[in-house]
């Protein structure tokens, strides 16, 4: 520690909770690495549940995205992006920070813009395969740019892109080492099904009627099903009158059990899911979210596949007979369930947490530095 230049740090991470969370994990690393950080926030109400007990400094700038296109909406919510630069250059200039991290979204777009005229260097973190257009945006200003997939080489231009990978809690990374890819016990094969925060209704639906089906010839089948708040009864009262053994929770935030007692997982291809499967080594059928913006869960859904983590069905052919035979294909399957183990766990290299934090530090420092020398 004696070693290192403990430095002033802002931390945008607002908007949503696929932002909240990996920034709230590389504050907390570099938190304890002995830097002061603060996080800066867009004012939406997911924040404030999502940070409860983070201990450090909090500014909220109220933000909003721009919509697609042009209309009225799209003008006022421009005045307000607006005004939210002005508000953040104003805020930063009263404590200015020796670097800013910014993990994308519409959230990200004040505190770059202050950074940038305060000439604050720039961390920028883009999770998914497509970036966003925050992030494709700031990225021709940013000091850095971090990323999470190596396709993500192909639509942001700049070749000095680093895979950090994406950082999860820490003691989501510590379970994950200590599980290190191994295979559940055999005597069960439980699969954990989730559609996101909000859940995702068909979903919900086609899952738990194939998984009841598929019991009647495969009794050792369990089921842990996180299904949003909307679904929660519904598939609950499906599983008990099919008389399957399943948990099922509308959401939950421990997510450590599940994961190593998993042998495969139906879900969604969000960032965040993909990097928490990939460090557990948990074989997946990813249903990418049909309405996301530029259909990016799809992107991220076949990074995985090509590297054998995972297979990938849109959800317009996910039905329940089809669902049933690759179900049952891989109860029969114990080594493909195993390559794709193997396939997870192959993306995770050193911890995305670390990885990130250590650009931050590098890039502050330099940036330290070089303001001491001008001065």
């Amino acid at each position: 520690m004696s070693s290192r230049r403990l430095l002033k740090i802002a931390l945008a991470c607002g908007g949503t909770g696929g932002h909240i969370f990996p920034g709230l994990a590389t504050a907390e690393e570099l938190h304890r690495r002995g830097h002061e950080v603060v996080l800066w926030l867009a004012g939406r109400n997911v924040e404030t549940p999502a940070v409860h007990g983070w201990t450090g400094p909090v500014i909220t700038v109220r933000a909003e995205g721009l919509p697609s296109g042009f209309s009225m909406r799209g003008i006022r919510a421009g005045f307000k992006l607006i005004r939210a630069c002005l508000a953040c250059r104003r805020k930063m200039r009263l404590s200015k920070p020796d670097v800013l991290l910014a993990m994308g979204s519409y959230a990200s777009v004040g505190p770059v813009a202050a950074a940038l005229s305060l000439r604050v260097p720039v961390v920028l973190h883009e999770a998914n395969v497509l970036p966003g257009r925050a992030v494709a945006l700031l990225s021709h200003w940013a000091t850095a740019v971090a990323g999470c997939f190596e396709e993500t080489r192909f639509y942001l231009k700049r070749k000095d892109l680093q895979l950090t990978g994406m950082p999860i809690r820490k003691e989501l990374e510590e379970a994950a080492e200590s599980k290190a890819g191994k295979a559940p016990s055999e005597d069960i094969f439980r699969v954990l099904v989730m559609g996101g925060s909000l859940g995702a209704h068909r979903l919900n639906e086609v899952a738990s009627s194939a998984l009841c089906a598929l019991y009647r010839e495969h009794p050792r089948l369990r089921v842990t099903h996180l299904t949003g708040f909307a679904d929660e009864q519904a598939v609950t009262d499906a599983y008990r009158k099919a008389g399957l053994p399943a948990d099922v929770h509308a959401f939950m935030k421990d997510m450590t059990s599940l994961y190593a007692s998993s042998h495969m997982a139906l879900c969604r291809s969000g960032a965040a899911t993909c990097a928490e499967l990939s460090a557990f080594g948990v074989p997946s059928l990813l249903v990418p979210y049909p309405y996301a913006t530029h259909d990016h869960q799809m992107a991220n859904a076949r990074a995985m596949e090509k590297c054998d983590a995972a297979d990938v069905v849109p959800e317009k052919d996910l039905s329940e007979t089809w669902l049933m035979e690759y179900l049952t294909g891989c109860l029969s399957n114990s080594d493909r369930l195993a390559k794709m183990r193997l396939g997870a766990r192959s993306r995770c290299g050193r911890s995305g947490t670390q990885a990130l934090a250590d650009l931050v530090e590098q890039v502050g420092s330099a940036g330290a530095v070089s303001s001491n020398k001008k001065k």
